[in-house]
């Protein structure tokens, strides 16, 4: 399979692309407790994105995997789940904060410490988004890759840690030309007392077309007719091509 490009995204770091559809992204993670926050948007109409309560209750699921989709607030498919080696990656502790680092980790500022100092995703995301002509405004809700989170019985939230290990990997199939924008920062309910390093590797390469037996399109009906949907958006503006 050709890659079409390989990247290490460093602790702390941030990265942005427009992708064009039928790629795959696999993320590797290249050492134990891995977390990059993941945002999605239609990059040709970005207030198309990722629309986290309807991707949960179209798929009766509170944590995503393989046959999975990420699904816009326009019901269609931004990206299908086509390999994990995980089984659950956490969709509703959002983004690690200012603020949450500064208590977690300690105080850090670039003028004392360079390019070791605590990122976090909050300003991650606002840096990338403005270089790609949104604000913060503009935020929603993440896919927090490689990490687990659950609900007890009694309503709290619970991080596992020893959840991603280190060649773990999770690989996205883009299904309409999507803007990636990723934050390799720590979850916000990372028990953790030191700031996480995990480096995480992506590789991106061509996928194979969608099958009728593709087991993201026949996860749910709800799924069918949100490709559908995306089907139908990529002949009108590809004039009538896919």
């Amino acid at each position: 399979m050709y890659t079409v490009s390989s990247k290490i995204i460093p602790a702390g770091g941030k990265w942005s692309s427009r992708i064009s559809r039928g790629k795959q992204l696999t993320f590797t993670a290249l050492e134990e407790g891995a977390n990059v926050s993941l945002l999605l948007y239609n990059a040709n109409d970005t207030t198309e994105r990722y629309n986290m309560p309807d991707t949960l209750k179209a798929q009766h699921t509170a944590h995503l995997t393989v046959g999975n989709v990420l699904m816009s607030d326009n019901g269609r498919v931004l990206a299908s789940i086509i390999d994990d080696s995980l089984g659950w990656h956490d969709t509703i502790s959002g983004y690690a904060t200012r603020q949450m680092i500064d208590e977690r980790f300690g105080h850090t500022t670039y003028q004392e410490k360079r390019n070791d100092w605590y990122r976090s995703g909050e300003e991650n995301f606002a840096v990338e988004l403005f270089r790609n002509g949104l604000t913060t405004r503009d935020l929603v809700p993440v896919v927090n890759l490689f990490s687990k989170v659950f609900c007890s019985e009694d309503g709290n939230m619970h991080f596992v840690s020893s959840h991603a290990k280190k060649g773990d990997t999770i690989t996205l199939r883009t299904e309409m030309e999507v803007l990636v924008i990723l934050s390799n920062t720590p979850n916000p309910l990372d028990t953790s007392n030191t700031y996480p390093s995990v480096p995480v590797e992506l590789t991106i390469t061509d996928a194979q077309p969608v099958q009728e037996d593709d087991r993201c399109l026949n996860y749910r009906p709800e799924n069918r007719r949100a490709f559908e949907n995306t089907w139908d958006d990529v002949l009108f503006t590809k004039g009538g091509i896919l």
